[in-house]
This record gives structure tokens, C-alpha cells and sequence, in this order.
């Protein structure tokens, strides 16, 4: 079985570092855009809420100003009544009096034809708010679309560019020892996609930034064998 080259290999090890890099850039960057859409859903839900206030509030007054056409029409309706029993009155007391009654039944009725009136003005200028709510609505919600959209193409893009990177990675795998490989990617998996690192510095971990003492330096220059930080474990190697 003949030896292995261990620079050849580290050097397709840091080629092979570059595609997983970006894969683990771009999984990261799709893993973000469900949470994008739901952010603008939840912003676009908000402002629908406001019109559905409005429309809930021209209601509610509809309504009162119904309750309140029922009480004037009662109002009315005695007044109506007391009215009528003035002819069969026997004394000028009881005539005053009733004539009181009636006074008062007319004049809460005129509040209330007031109130009723000032109700229609509510119902009108609200029905106009929302009118306007709603061509605004109408705009918001082309925005949050075509926001959507964006994200829904990034997304598809991704996807497209994972798939290129995936075909990419496995021209490497010939090129590189099982074993080497699947120690590979081990690291990759438990250290979030950095697996490989340069010694920066002439002393640092490219991945952890911790010192990397002198003479790790060298037993990663005599290619020997594969070195790993000490702390973080990913594979070292000195650029040239």
C-alpha cells in the first residue's frame, strides 16, 4: 500500500474547507429566512388588526345608535300616550303636571335624536378612516409580498448553490484517505463547519485563537501524522 502524501492531503483538506465553508454559510443564512417571513407575516397581521379595530368599532356604534333609535322611539311613543289622556284630565294640577311629563318625555327625546345624529357622524367618518385603512392595507401587503418573494427566490438560490458545492465536494473525496476524510468530517460536525484551520500568527489557532506552542509547530511542518489543537481539536496546518 503506498504511503500517503500528508501535505497533498492536508492541502485538498483545506480546498475541501473552502466549499464547506460556504455550505455552512449558506445553511446558516437559509436556516434564518423562516424566521424573516414570519417576522413580516406578524408585522402585516398588525396592521391588518388595525383595520379589523376599525370595522369592529363602526359596528359597535351601529349598534348603539340602534339601541339608542329603540329608546327614542319609546320616548316618543309616551309622550304619544301622555298626550292623549290630556283631554281626560279633571283638574288644572293634573293638566300641569302632565304637560311636565310630556315636556320632559320631548326634550330626552331630543337628546337622545342628538346623540343618534352625532352616532351617523361617528359611523361616517370611521367608514371613511377605513376606506383609507384599506388602500394603505392594500399597498402594505404588495410590499410584504414581494419581500416574501425575495426571500422565497434567496431561498431557491441557496438551494441551487448547496446542491453545486455538494457535486463539488465529492470530486475532492477520491482525492482524500477514508480515514483522513472521516476524521474530517467529525470535526467539521461538532466544531459548526470549520474543521481545518491555518496557524495564524505563527502561533494562534486559526479556530479557537489559543497559543499553539512551538514545537506543535513543527511536528505540523514534518507532516508525520495529522495535528489538532490541543483545545479545539480541529486539524492544524502552517501556510507557505
Amino acid at each position: 500500500m503506498p504511503a500517503i502524501d500528508l501535505k497533498t492531503q492536508l492541502g485538498n483538506l483545506i480546498k475541501l474547507q473552502e466549499v464547506d465553508t460556504e455550505i455552512y454559510n449558506l445553511l446558516r443564512e437559509k436556516g434564518s429566512k423562516p424566521e424573516e417571513i414570519k417576522v413580516l407575516e406578524a408585522s402585516f397581521e398588525a396592521k391588518k388588526q388595525g383595520l379589523a379595530e376599525l370595522e369592529k368599532k363602526s359596528l359597535d356604534i351601529q349598534k348603539l345608535r340602534k339601541d339608542k333609535e329603540l329608546e327614542l322611539a319609546t320616548k316618543e311613543e309616551a309622550a304619544k300616550k301622555l298626550q292623549s289622556q290630556l283631554a281626560s284630565l279633571k283638574t288644572n294640577k293634573e293638566y300641569q303636571t302632565m304637560l311636565q311629563q310630556i315636556s320632559d318625555a320631548k326634550a330626552d327625546a331630543s337628546v337622545i335624536e342628538d346623540s343618534i345624529l352625532g352616532l351617523f357622524d361617528q359611523v361616517d367618518n370611521i367608514k371613511n378612516e377605513a376606506e383609507k385603512e384599506k388602500a394603505k392595507l392594500k399597498e402594505e401587503e404588495k410590499v410584504f409580498l414581494e419581500q416574501k418573494k425575495k426571500i422565497e427566490i434567496r431561498v431557491k438560490e441557496i438551494d441551487d448553490r448547496i446542491s453545486q458545492l455538494e457535486t463539488q465536494k465529492k470530486q475532492f473525496m477520491p482525492e482524500i484517505d477514508p480515514k483522513i476524510f472521516s476524521q474530517y468530517e467529525r470535526i467539521l460536525a461538532n466544531r459548526d463547519g470549520l474543521a481545518i484551520v491555518n496557524v495564524k500568527n505563527g502561533n494562534t489557532c486559526g479556530g479557537c485563537n489559543m497559543f499553539v506552542p512551538p514545537q506543535v509547530i513543527n511536528m505540523i511542518k514534518m507532516y508525520d501524522r495529522i495535528v489538532t489543537c490541543e483545545i479545539c481539536n480541529r486539524m492544524l496546518y502552517v501556510a507557505e
